[in-house]
């Protein structure tokens, strides 16, 4: 039976484990989050910026590794790809399996640690995308790199990774407004940081039509270190977009998304010059 409260302990800023995440998206959080996701404000902020993406770079199959509530698979399979619904989490998968029916959809739900994913998803896929912040789920250093190696292990010898999170480097600076509401917000739903150090940021989530509070507990990538560790796994170029953007001041996304490619481009010494554009 699916646990409907959230358990921290006594000590919530000391909970600090990549696992811990199956004991916070619990049942009730997950009935709520696409309040939080609202899903016609996060598509009209997106737009069509991961499709172009997906092909320009010529995908026909994506694994969505952080399928959470459905979103982003239900976009990707009406836009004519082939997908693989990933998730750590089986509330999130129910509901999403559940938010694809209602829109006359079957998803190709995965129940699967990314960790050894490899060992739950069967073939390989032109993409891989895992967004949501969801990769600030994972505090161990050592989890970081075996999930990208499985990821990037999982990838056609021409695919792409495409990867998001926080801007978390403006947090820790202080260049970030306190109750910030992030791109993806619905109405009546405030996101914003109660905690962060160099090891935690732990976000409160409020829904104001009942008072409901609900946290989250993520490790603050900074955008250089995952970029660095893209390319220790083995992604040959990474281009990090600010906001769906190319050019951008590091302070001012909310979001940074990551675009790594694993097939070797020649440049002449630009890094990212050849990566095809967003529309």
């Amino acid at each position: 039976m699916f646990k409907r409260t959230q358990e921290f302990g006594k000590q919530p800023t000391e909970v600090r484990e990549t696992g811990h995440y199956q004991h916070e998206y619990v049942h009730d959080f997950v009935e709520r989050w696409d309040d939080l996701i609202d899903w016609d404000g996060r598509a009209a902020s997106e737009g069509s910026f991961f499709i172009d993406v997906l092909r320009n770079y010529g995908c026909k199959s994506v694994i969505d590794a952080a399928t959470g509530t459905g979103f982003h698979s239900v976009q990707l399979l009406k836009a004519g790809f082939e997908v693989a619904s990933v998730d750590g989490s089986p509330q999130m998968l129910a509901k999403a399996f559940d938010n694809a029916r209602d829109r006359g959809m079957i998803l190709s739900t995965v129940h699967s640690d990314w960790r050894w994913m490899s060992r739950d998803v069967v073939g390989r896929y032109d993409a891989i995308i895992c967004l949501g912040n969801s990769f600030t789920h994972i505090f161990n250093e050592h989890d970081r790199r075996r999930t990208l190696a499985e990821f990037y292990s999982m990838l056609k010898h021409d695919g792409i990774l495409i990867l998001d999170q926080r801007n978390y480097d403006a947090l820790l600076e202080g260049k970030s407004k306190p109750g910030h509401k992030y791109y993806y917000c619905g109405e009546g739903v405030s996101a914003a940081p109660e905690h962060i150090d160099e090891g935690l940021a732990r976000f409160r989530y409020e829904f104001s039509d009942d008072g409901s509070t609900y946290h989250l507990n993520m490790f603050p990538l900074r955008r250089a270190y995952v970029q660095d560790l893209m390319h220790q796994v083995g992604f040959q170029s990474v281009s990090t977009y600010g906001d769906f953007q190319s050019s951008y001041r590091e302070e001012d996304p909310d979001f940074f998304i990551h675009v790594a490619e694993k097939a070797y481009r020649p440049q002449d010494g630009n890094e990212g010059e050849d990566t095809p554009e967003p529309q």
